[in-house]
């Protein structure tokens, strides 16, 4: 599938993407941490971007966590833009230090064996 770029208009989209870009995966609650937004804002957000094509879901348990699609090389370089400045820096940074105060990060089962 073909990732469609009309979803990349609106900042939240492209806050996620970054922070999947260097996070690699997110389930709702750690988005919901990092973006301090309301879970149906961000459920929300990731089915916009799951159907687009950018993202898909990965179960564990109740949890599903998000990372990136099989991207074509155009949109890597795209997702790479965002994490290197296309979110603004202050914002992206802001994001990754409430994911990393936030206490209900879940663990991860298939990190957890390795």
């Amino acid at each position: 599938m073909v990732p469609d770029l009309d979803v990349l208009a609106d900042p939240t989209r492209r806050a996620m993407l970054a922070l999947l870009a260097v996070e690699t995966e997110l389930c709702v609650c750690e988005m919901e941490a990092a973006l301090d937004e309301i879970q149906p804002v961000v459920s929300r957000q990731f089915a916009i971007l799951r159907d687009a094509g950018w993202v898909s879901g990965r179960r564990e348990g109740r949890r599903i966590f998000y990372g990136f699609s099989a991207l074509p090389g155009w949109a890597r370089l795209i997702v790479r833009a965002y994490a290197e400045g296309g979110v603004p820096p202050k914002e992206l940074k802001n994001a990754r230090a409430r994911l990393a105060q936030f206490d209900g990060r879940p663990i991860r089962l298939s990190r957890a064996a390795s």
